[in-house]
């Protein structure tokens, strides 16, 4: 009856999500009678309407409502309860499932994963680059383990444990850097056309923020997706940008010019959901990443 039970719990919060039972049948692979039967057989065994079937779309029932909640809470607790037993303390094998802000795949991702996998081989690794309430939503519904981030205001149940102090400056080709007074008045930069990360990035609020607090407002002439496309830009361009400096020092075509006053220091940190459960790969890459950026000079020693 267990296994049946948990089934139904699938089931249930697949028609929820899709509020139809074709699209949830196909995600399932099953048919649509199948499903309708097994989802009655649950509302049976409950002796509850959890599903609201008269209108255009299928939609949850106060019940149901209260019911998918714990459907959910239980799947994931019973995801991480695999995880726990097919954990691995030795490291010969395991999985980490990391999440990260778009600027640290240009400098810290690189090193991070290649020395964490040549001291675990065994450990296999997820990266996805997303926004930081994205990583921190899916800390939160168990689809990552932990996240590189920013502080700042966090989620209900996130923690935060800081890594290093992150510094950005303004960016520019190695020629015109050395004409370039150091530091350079936040005011000349109106007199500037900047290439610039896209609002999708959390780097460019922090930007526009600094920019505001100045009354200064240089013109954007490009607006970027990609650090790769920035850095490409910057070198073949009279233009400027504003990048973190540990991204400058890996370019020996670009140089930083500081800014008076400075651009505001941000904190980097790593994101947890609190009480989770924390597999030997997620302690060993969370224990590897302060030692990484503490080598790298990213952070001070201890």
């Amino acid at each position: 009856m267990a296994v049946l039970e948990l089934r139904h719990l699938r089931y249930l919060l697949a028609v929820a999500e899709h509020g139809n039972f074709t699209r949830a049948a196909e995600e399932l692979h099953i048919s649509q009678p199948t499903l309708s039967q097994q989802i009655k057989q649950l509302e049976r065994t409950l002796g509850v309407q959890l599903l609201d079937r008269t209108g255009r779309t299928v939609r949850l029932t106060d019940a149901g409502a209260v019911y998918t909640d714990h459907a959910r809470r239980a799947l994931r607790d019973l995801a991480a309860a695999e995880r726990a037993v097919h954990d691995v303390q030795d490291l010969s094998r395991g999985h980490l499932r990391l999440g990260v802000t778009p600027t640290f795949t240009a400098y810290l991702i690189g090193p991070l994963t290649a020395e964490f996998h040549a001291r675990h081989p065994g450990v296999s690794l997820t990266l996805a680059e997303m926004t930081q309430d994205r990583i921190e939503a899916a800390l939160l519904a168990d689809d990552l383990d932990v996240g590189i981030a920013f502080a700042g205001a966090h989620l209900p149940s996130i923690t935060a444990a800081s890594l290093f102090t992150e510094t950005l400056s303004l960016v520019t080709g190695t020629p015109r850097a050395q004409a370039m007074p150091k530091p350079l008045p936040v005011r000349a930069l109106k007199d500037e056309q900047l290439a610039l990360l896209s609002g999708d990035f959390a780097t460019r609020s922090h930007i526009d923020t600094y920019f505001t607090r100045h009354r200064t407002a240089p013109r954007v002439t490009i607006e970027a997706n990609s650090i790769q496309a920035l850095t490409e830009i910057v070198q073949r361009t009279p233009l400027a940008t504003v990048l973190p400096d540990a991204i400058t020092h890996d370019h020996p075509h670009l140089s930083p010019v500081p800014l008076d006053p400075p651009l505001p220091t941000r904190t980097v940190t790593l994101l947890h959901r609190e009480g989770a459960y924390q597999s030997a790969a997620t302690r060993a890459f969370t224990e590897f990443t302060h030692d990484l950026v503490r080598a790298r000079g990213y952070a001070p020693p201890l």
